[in-house]
């Protein structure tokens, strides 16, 4: 059965904890609906105004939810219901739904909330009989509305949900952990202390362990993986004191709340802050960053997401039938993806209930393999000092170097790979300046605590260099692989890198000394490399620009005015699109689309109508190489011509303000993620007789690798960027967030 979607209503409503990302969420809920002529309602208070009913169910309309990408929180609130909870309340939800004439909802919030409302469609049919029978709604309205659709988007920082590979808010939250853990190094590195930062996260780590791996913290403890030993106290004590005897005036601690050893007795931030005065007698600092982490602006991340999932939620309502199971829409493998929901709320549960009987190889395992994998290069790199190999015949010379420009991240990219290495067994040859470098012999050994401090450092330590060797360099670069005696080389670098390992890999034929193991491991902002969908730095340019924009907006809102924001990104426009999603920009130029000026009279057009109507503010993004001709500075005067006295306009240019900076919590995490993978790759191709020369990239939320060898089939000619960008299937969603009909 199919109903007409003219005669169908929908309500969005929040629901249980609020988190970051939820407002863009709704936005994109209701200005979906807009684009599809379908009514879409708000349910003020979560569940407690669907049982109030009443001026708290309200149509919301496009201009209604303008203004509120970027804020924190929940506008449309969250409550606690007890009446819902009985059949009586839920009795009066139905009845004001129906008097509202909705039939389809869509729940933000956890597991708890998406529980109840699929309780609610499965007594649908039984309250709408009784509702008719008490003589409370007509037949006929019950016969218009026989089922109750629920599509479910999950809001919560902990990110502990099955089917989603992340919730609405947990970037952010992130976010907050890292800024805060940042800051107290500093003061707890000026008096040599330790600090034990708890954050959230009852049943799941995910917070405290992708925290502790984008800080360099010396311990942290999680619900699924307790310490595995009884003797794990000393064990902790003593990896601070060998971090602190290596040099390190600090030490960091990072407590979920939900920690327990393995007899299941929690452990306390301040049991911890005792164990360690007690044992170390050095002084220790509690910080609970408690809400703090659920507050604030939401990411690029999850304006991005909330929006995607929410243009989902709305499309599936319109596209699937009303009577099938309630869904729950999330991310899997960088894809939006529609899985059961109550299979999701099982699966999720379970991992609490492993915990609680204390299966914690079965809660690591149900958390998903790249949440063992981060718990496993977090092992690692937690070591105050490398293990070693103990095969000497197995420790080969690998040589870490920068090509291209520079990207946030490539210094935690550069750190991890180091340090895994060096664990190994390995002697790792850092070289300055790129292949120049090598040229010139900037060439030097690095030891464990060469990279101290590089985990969340911004710009290149290093060094690198935008100059493509070809010709007589060639041969220069092999014999100077030769003399440093360089088994394999990690370039951790742009697209300069990747034309500069094309170059000597087509050497090696000339030149026996280029037959070593190479891989690329990519790392610019313009996200425009072949064989990976994301490169190290995009999310921290993204955020950079998301944060000035933000700033923008707010200036231009007092003073009725136009901005024409140029972003960097080459030939690529993914800053663009993506920014202008995460920012909430009515239109986006692309080089992938280019600009004509058709397109620039019907803009102008469009903004004199909505200025002269009341119009407070307009934002336009431009990707730098969008079009020759038509340049920001173009676009700008040609608007500021047409605007009259209406409107004024002005133009930003970003500029190297998008390559700099620390790198955010995503960019570090991944670029862990990929170098460790690099490292494992190289040792798993020594002494092969064919040593592959490829890049490693992140698709559809996996590692790959790719041969050099499909470079000139992967790119497009004359342009730099790939034949191929799964992103721009994101262009509808951006123009139905942007264009009112």
């Amino acid at each position: 059965m199919t109903i007409n979607k003219s005669d169908r209503r929908f309500a969005v409503f929040t629901s249980g904890g609020d988190s970051p990302g939820m407002n863009a969420a709704v936005r994109a809920v209701v200005r979906t609906a807009e684009q599809r002529g379908v009514p879409m309602h708000a349910i003020l208070e979560g569940y407690q105004g669907m049982v109030d009913g009443g001026d708290r169910i309200r149509r919301l309309t496009w201009n209604d939810v303008g203004g509120i990408l970027q804020q924190g929180g929940t506008v449309i609130g969250s409550a606690r219901c007890l009446a819902f909870r009985e059949r009586a309340g839920r009795l009066r939800a139905a009845r004001n739904l129906l008097a509202n004439h909705i039939d389809g909802l869509i729940v933000i919030g956890g597991d708890g909330s998406l529980t109840g409302a699929n309780v609610f469609r499965q007594e649908w049919p039984e309250l709408l009989a009784e509702l008719v029978e008490r003589g409370d709604i007509d037949p006929a309205l019950a016969k218009a509305h026989p089922h109750l659709q629920i599509v479910g988007m999950v809001g919560s920082i902990d990110n502990d949900m099955f089917g989603t590979d992340m919730t609405i808010g947990a970037d952010t939250a992130l976010h907050r952990i890292v800024d805060a853990i940042d800051t107290i190094v500093s003061t707890a590195a000026s008096h040599h202390r330790t600090f034990i930062v708890e954050v959230m996260g009852r049943h799941c780590g995910y917070l405290a362990l992708m925290g502790g791996l984008a800080t360099g913290a010396n311990w942290v403890l999680i619900p699924e993986c307790p310490p595995d030993t009884d003797d794990w106290e000393e064990q902790m004590c003593d990896k601070l004191q060998s971090s602190r005897d290596a040099g390190r005036r600090h030490g960091v601690v990072v407590v979920a709340e939900g920690a327990q050893d393995r007899n299941g007795n929690p452990l306390s931030s301040s049991y911890i802050q005792k164990v360690i005065e007690t044992r170390l007698g050095t002084d220790t600092r509690i910080t609970i960053l408690g809400h703090v982490q659920r507050g604030g602006a939401p990411s690029a991340f999850d304006r991005n997401l909330a929006t995607m999932l929410g243009y989902t939620a709305v499309e599936h309502l319109l596209t699937s039938n009303p009577e099938d199971e309630p869904k729950l829409v999330g991310i899997l493998e960088n894809s939006v993806a529609v899985s059961n929901l109550m299979g999701c709320v099982e699966k999720t549960r379970s991992v609490a209930k492993a915990i609680a009987e204390k299966d914690y190889d079965g809660a690591l395992r149900r958390r998903g393999s790249s949440f063992a994998e981060a718990w496993g290069h977090l092992r690692t790199l937690l070591r105050a000092m490398p293990r070693g190999s103990t095969d000497i015949r197995q420790s080969r010379r690998l040589a870490i170097l920068h090509q291209g420009g520079p990207a946030p991240g490539m210094n935690t990219a550069v750190r991890a790979a180091a340090r895994l290495a060096i664990d190994d067994g390995h002697t790792v040859l850092g070289i300055e300046n790129g292949f120049d470098g090598l040229l010139s012999g900037s060439v030097h050994e690095m030891q464990w605590m060469s990279v101290h401090g590089w985990v969340g450092r911004g710009g290149a330590e290093l060094g690198t260099s935008r100059r493509v060797p070809t010709g007589e360099k060639l041969e220069r670069i092999a014999h100077c692989i030769e003399k440093h005696r360089i088994d394999e080389i990690l370039m951790v670098g742009g697209w300069a890198g990747y034309m500069s390992a094309y170059n000597i890999y087509l050497a090696r034929e000339r030149y026996p000394q280029l037959r070593i193991p190479f891989v690329c491991l990519p790392a610019t902002i313009n996200n425009n490399l072949p064989g990976t969908e994301y490169a190290i730095g995009v999310d921290t340019a993204l955020n950079s620009i998301v944060g000035n924009v933000d700033r923008i907006k707010q200036s231009a809102v007092a003073t009725h005015r136009c901005f024409i924001v140029e972003v960097m990104g080459h030939d690529c426009g993914y800053l663009a699109l993506v920014a202008g999603l995460a920012t909430g920009a009515e239109r986006v130029y692309l080089p992938e689309e280019g600009i004509s000026l058709k397109l620039l009279q019907k803009d102008v057009e469009r903004l004199v109508k909505e200025f002269g109507g009341g119009k407070r503010l307009g934002l336009f993004v431009r990707s730098e190489n969008a079009e020759e001709i038509y340049t920001t500075d173009f676009i700008a005067r040609l608007f500021e011509q047409e605007g009259g006295d209406v409107f004024d306009v002005r133009q930003s240019i970003l500029g190297h303000t998008q390559q700099g900076g620390n790198p955010t919590p995503y960019d570090r995490t991944q670029a862990i993620r990929l170098a460790a993978r690099a490292v494992q790759f190289l040792n798993e191709q020594a002494g092969s007789d064919n040593p592959p020369a490829a890049t490693i990239g992140l698709n559809k939320g996996k590692v790959t690798f790719t041969s050099l060898e499909e470079l000139p089939n992967l790119i497009h000619p004359n342009l730099q960027r790939p034949r191929n960008q799964r992103w721009l299937a994101l262009r509808p969603i951006a123009q139905a967030m942007s264009a009112p009909q």
